[in-house]
Protein backbone atom coordinates (compact mmCIF):
# COMPACT_ATOMS: atom_id res chain seq x y z
CA UNK A 1 0.00 0.00 0.00
CA UNK A 2 1.47 3.32 -1.08
CA UNK A 3 1.17 6.27 1.30
CA UNK A 4 -0.41 9.36 -0.14
CA UNK A 5 2.00 12.30 0.11
CA UNK A 6 0.76 15.13 2.29
CA UNK A 7 0.74 18.45 0.51
CA UNK A 8 1.95 21.40 2.51
CA UNK A 9 1.03 24.91 1.50
CA UNK A 10 3.47 27.71 2.29
CA UNK A 11 1.88 30.66 4.07
CA UNK A 12 1.01 33.64 1.92
CA UNK A 13 3.51 36.50 2.20
CA UNK A 14 2.58 39.37 4.50
CA UNK A 15 4.23 41.72 2.02
CA UNK A 16 4.98 41.17 -1.65
CA UNK A 17 6.73 43.74 -3.85
CA UNK A 18 6.77 43.05 -7.58
CA UNK A 19 8.95 45.13 -9.91
CA UNK A 20 8.58 48.40 -8.00
CA UNK A 21 9.82 51.45 -9.88
CA UNK A 22 9.57 55.09 -8.78
CA UNK A 23 10.48 58.25 -10.69
CA UNK A 24 10.45 61.61 -8.88
CA UNK A 25 11.17 64.95 -10.58
CA UNK A 26 12.62 63.18 -13.58
CA UNK A 27 14.96 61.05 -11.48
CA UNK A 28 14.71 57.29 -11.02
CA UNK A 29 14.59 56.48 -7.30
CA UNK A 30 13.66 52.78 -7.43
CA UNK A 31 14.07 50.33 -10.30
CA UNK A 32 12.46 46.89 -10.54
CA UNK A 33 12.54 46.13 -6.79
CA UNK A 34 11.03 42.74 -5.95
CA UNK A 35 10.96 40.77 -2.70
CA UNK A 36 8.54 39.11 -0.29
CA UNK A 37 8.22 39.05 3.50
CA UNK A 38 6.80 35.98 5.20
CA UNK A 39 4.88 35.97 8.51
CA UNK A 40 7.22 36.26 11.49
CA UNK A 41 10.31 37.07 9.40
CA UNK A 42 12.85 39.67 10.50
CA UNK A 43 14.32 41.35 7.43
CA UNK A 44 16.95 44.08 7.18
CA UNK A 45 16.46 46.74 4.49
CA UNK A 46 20.07 47.84 4.03
CA UNK A 47 21.49 50.70 2.00
CA UNK A 48 23.44 53.93 2.23
CA UNK A 49 21.74 57.33 2.45
CA UNK A 50 19.96 58.04 -0.83
CA UNK A 51 19.72 54.36 -1.81
CA UNK A 52 15.89 54.52 -1.82
CA UNK A 53 15.00 52.94 1.53
CA UNK A 54 12.58 55.63 2.75
CA UNK A 55 10.92 55.87 -0.68
CA UNK A 56 10.35 52.11 -0.64
CA UNK A 57 8.79 52.31 2.82
CA UNK A 58 6.52 55.13 1.61
CA UNK A 59 5.39 52.92 -1.29
CA UNK A 60 4.60 50.09 1.12
CA UNK A 61 2.61 52.48 3.31
CA UNK A 62 0.64 53.80 0.34
CA UNK A 63 2.11 57.30 0.71
CA UNK A 64 3.94 57.14 -2.63
CA UNK A 65 2.46 55.64 -5.77
CA UNK A 66 4.92 53.52 -7.73
CA UNK A 67 5.53 54.40 -11.36
CA UNK A 68 5.60 50.70 -12.15
CA UNK A 69 5.06 47.43 -10.35
CA UNK A 70 2.74 46.58 -7.48
CA UNK A 71 2.64 46.05 -3.72
CA UNK A 72 0.38 43.69 -1.79
CA UNK A 73 0.12 43.63 2.00
CA UNK A 74 -1.87 40.76 3.38
CA UNK A 75 -3.27 40.25 -0.12
CA UNK A 76 -4.46 43.87 -0.37
CA UNK A 77 -3.10 47.01 -1.96
CA UNK A 78 -1.57 49.63 0.39
CA UNK A 79 -4.16 51.75 2.14
CA UNK A 80 -6.81 49.00 2.14
CA UNK A 81 -6.29 47.60 5.61
CA UNK A 82 -4.05 49.96 7.58
CA UNK A 83 -4.48 47.81 10.69
CA UNK A 84 -2.18 45.24 9.07
CA UNK A 85 0.85 47.60 9.24
CA UNK A 86 2.62 49.21 12.18
CA UNK A 87 5.10 51.98 11.41
CA UNK A 88 7.90 53.77 13.24
CA UNK A 89 9.12 56.77 11.19
CA UNK A 90 12.72 57.87 10.99
CA UNK A 91 12.54 60.93 13.22
CA UNK A 92 10.15 61.11 16.16
CA UNK A 93 10.82 64.07 18.46
CA UNK A 94 9.68 63.54 22.04
CA UNK A 95 10.17 66.88 23.76
CA UNK A 96 11.44 66.79 27.33
CA UNK A 97 8.41 68.89 28.38
CA UNK A 98 5.90 66.45 26.87
CA UNK A 99 3.42 65.75 29.73
CA UNK A 100 2.90 62.09 28.84
CA UNK A 101 4.08 58.95 30.57
CA UNK A 102 5.54 56.07 28.59
CA UNK A 103 2.30 54.10 29.08
CA UNK A 104 0.27 57.03 27.73
CA UNK A 105 2.26 57.04 24.48
CA UNK A 106 1.79 53.28 24.09
CA UNK A 107 -1.96 53.60 24.75
CA UNK A 108 -2.28 56.16 21.94
CA UNK A 109 -1.49 53.32 19.54
CA UNK A 110 -4.90 51.84 20.35
CA UNK A 111 -6.71 54.96 19.16
CA UNK A 112 -5.08 55.70 15.81
CA UNK A 113 -8.12 54.55 13.82
CA UNK A 114 -10.75 55.86 16.24
CA UNK A 115 -12.48 59.14 16.94
CA UNK A 116 -13.30 60.58 20.34
CA UNK A 117 -11.72 60.15 23.75
CA UNK A 118 -11.37 56.53 24.81
CA UNK A 119 -12.71 55.49 28.19
CA UNK A 120 -10.32 53.81 30.61
CA UNK A 121 -10.92 50.09 30.99
CA UNK A 122 -9.32 47.07 32.58
CA UNK A 123 -8.84 45.51 29.12
CA UNK A 124 -7.14 48.64 27.83
CA UNK A 125 -4.78 48.75 30.82
CA UNK A 126 -3.97 45.07 30.42
CA UNK A 127 -3.13 45.53 26.73
CA UNK A 128 -0.81 48.43 27.52
CA UNK A 129 0.88 46.53 30.36
CA UNK A 130 1.35 43.49 28.13
CA UNK A 131 2.99 45.52 25.40
CA UNK A 132 5.23 47.39 27.85
CA UNK A 133 6.38 44.03 29.19
CA UNK A 134 6.98 42.73 25.65
CA UNK A 135 9.52 45.50 24.99
CA UNK A 136 11.06 45.38 28.49
CA UNK A 137 9.68 48.83 29.38
CA UNK A 138 7.69 48.02 32.51
CA UNK A 139 10.28 49.58 34.83
CA UNK A 140 9.83 53.04 33.29
CA UNK A 141 6.16 52.77 32.29
CA UNK A 142 5.16 55.72 34.48
CA UNK A 143 8.13 57.96 33.68
CA UNK A 144 7.70 61.05 31.50
CA UNK A 145 8.60 59.90 28.04
CA UNK A 146 10.59 63.03 27.17
CA UNK A 147 13.02 62.31 30.01
CA UNK A 148 13.85 58.77 28.90
CA UNK A 149 17.07 57.79 27.14
CA UNK A 150 17.11 57.29 23.37
CA UNK A 151 17.00 53.51 23.71
CA UNK A 152 14.13 53.66 26.20
CA UNK A 153 12.16 55.98 23.93
CA UNK A 154 12.62 53.59 21.03
CA UNK A 155 11.19 50.76 23.13
CA UNK A 156 8.14 52.89 23.94
CA UNK A 157 7.66 53.84 20.28
CA UNK A 158 7.98 50.21 19.19
CA UNK A 159 5.32 49.25 21.74
CA UNK A 160 3.13 52.09 20.40
CA UNK A 161 3.46 50.67 16.86
CA UNK A 162 2.82 47.08 17.97
CA UNK A 163 -0.15 47.49 20.30
CA UNK A 164 -2.67 47.49 17.44
CA UNK A 165 -1.35 43.98 16.66
CA UNK A 166 -0.15 44.55 13.10
CA UNK A 167 1.02 41.66 10.94
CA UNK A 168 3.86 43.79 9.53
CA UNK A 169 6.06 46.31 11.37
CA UNK A 170 8.07 48.85 9.35
CA UNK A 171 10.89 50.77 11.01
CA UNK A 172 12.77 53.57 9.22
CA UNK A 173 16.34 53.88 10.59
CA UNK A 174 15.37 53.20 14.24
CA UNK A 175 19.05 52.76 15.18
CA UNK A 176 20.29 56.04 13.68
CA UNK A 177 20.74 57.97 16.94
CA UNK A 178 21.54 55.08 19.28
CA UNK A 179 24.88 53.95 20.65
CA UNK A 180 26.23 50.48 19.82
CA UNK A 181 24.86 48.86 22.99
CA UNK A 182 21.36 50.35 22.59
CA UNK A 183 21.30 49.40 18.90
CA UNK A 184 22.10 45.77 19.72
CA UNK A 185 19.45 45.69 22.45
CA UNK A 186 16.75 47.11 20.15
CA UNK A 187 17.58 44.68 17.32
CA UNK A 188 17.55 41.72 19.72
CA UNK A 189 14.23 42.94 21.13
CA UNK A 190 12.66 43.20 17.66
CA UNK A 191 13.90 39.73 16.71
CA UNK A 192 12.33 38.30 19.86
CA UNK A 193 9.01 40.10 19.33
CA UNK A 194 8.94 38.94 15.70
CA UNK A 195 9.50 35.34 16.75
CA UNK A 196 7.16 35.28 19.76
CA UNK A 197 4.27 37.27 18.26
CA UNK A 198 4.53 36.25 14.62
CA UNK A 199 4.99 39.83 13.43
CA UNK A 200 6.97 40.33 10.24
CA UNK A 201 9.58 43.06 10.75
CA UNK A 202 11.20 45.13 7.99
CA UNK A 203 13.87 47.38 9.48
CA UNK A 204 15.82 49.88 7.39
CA UNK A 205 19.40 50.70 8.32
CA UNK A 206 22.62 51.83 6.68
CA UNK A 207 24.77 49.50 8.81
CA UNK A 208 24.01 45.80 8.61
CA UNK A 209 26.35 44.76 11.44
CA UNK A 210 23.89 45.14 14.36
CA UNK A 211 21.36 43.05 12.40
CA UNK A 212 23.65 40.20 11.29
CA UNK A 213 23.10 37.87 14.27
CA UNK A 214 19.31 38.23 14.16
CA UNK A 215 17.86 38.90 10.72
CA UNK A 216 16.43 36.05 8.65
CA UNK A 217 17.03 37.73 5.30
CA UNK A 218 18.29 40.98 3.81
CA UNK A 219 17.03 43.35 1.11
CA UNK A 220 20.08 45.31 -0.04
CA UNK A 221 19.38 48.57 -1.90
CA UNK A 222 21.88 50.59 -3.91
CA UNK A 223 21.06 53.22 -6.50
CA UNK A 224 17.40 52.23 -6.39
CA UNK A 225 18.08 48.59 -7.30
CA UNK A 226 17.84 45.66 -4.91
CA UNK A 227 18.98 42.12 -4.26
CA UNK A 228 17.47 39.93 -1.57
CA UNK A 229 18.27 36.68 0.19
CA UNK A 230 20.12 35.53 3.27
CA UNK A 231 23.08 37.65 4.35
CA UNK A 232 25.44 34.86 3.23
CA UNK A 233 23.86 34.91 -0.23
CA UNK A 234 23.74 38.70 -0.65
CA UNK A 235 26.82 40.06 1.12
CA UNK A 236 29.28 38.63 -1.39
CA UNK A 237 31.71 40.50 -3.62
CA UNK A 238 30.27 39.23 -6.92
CA UNK A 239 26.65 39.92 -5.92
CA UNK A 240 27.33 43.46 -4.69
CA UNK A 241 29.63 44.21 -7.62
CA UNK A 242 26.71 43.48 -9.96
CA UNK A 243 24.38 45.60 -7.80
CA UNK A 244 26.72 48.61 -7.52
CA UNK A 245 27.90 48.41 -11.12
CA UNK A 246 31.54 48.69 -10.01
CA UNK A 247 34.06 46.60 -8.12
CA UNK A 248 33.00 45.82 -4.55
CA UNK A 249 35.06 43.99 -1.95
CA UNK A 250 33.50 42.43 1.15
CA UNK A 251 35.82 42.24 4.13
CA UNK A 252 35.06 40.44 7.37
CA UNK A 253 37.09 41.68 10.32
CA UNK A 254 36.54 40.58 13.92
CA UNK A 255 32.92 39.66 13.34
CA UNK A 256 32.09 42.83 11.41
CA UNK A 257 31.45 43.31 7.71
CA UNK A 258 33.06 46.09 5.69
CA UNK A 259 31.81 46.77 2.16
CA UNK A 260 34.36 48.67 0.05
CA UNK A 261 32.91 49.96 -3.23
CA UNK A 262 35.06 51.62 -5.85
CA UNK A 263 38.32 53.53 -5.32
CA UNK A 264 38.52 55.44 -2.04
CA UNK A 265 34.86 54.69 -1.15
CA UNK A 266 34.59 52.68 2.05
CA UNK A 267 30.97 52.02 2.94
CA UNK A 268 31.27 51.02 6.58
CA UNK A 269 28.82 48.34 7.09
CA UNK A 270 29.98 50.28 8.55
CA UNK A 271 28.14 52.03 5.59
Amino acid sequence: MTATPVETTAPAPVLEARGIGVWLSGRRILHDVSFAVQPGEFIGLIGSNGAGKTTLLRVILGLQRPTSGSIEIGGKHPGHGAEVVGYLPQKVALDSDLPLRARDVVALGLDGQKLGIPLPSAKRTALVDDMLAAVDATSFADARVGLLSGGQQQRVLIAHALISRPRLLLLDEPLANLDIRSSSEIVELLARVSRERGVAVLLSAHDLNPLLPFMDRIVYLEGGRAVSGTSDEVVQSDVLTALYGRRVDVLRVEGRVLVVAGPDEAHGHDE
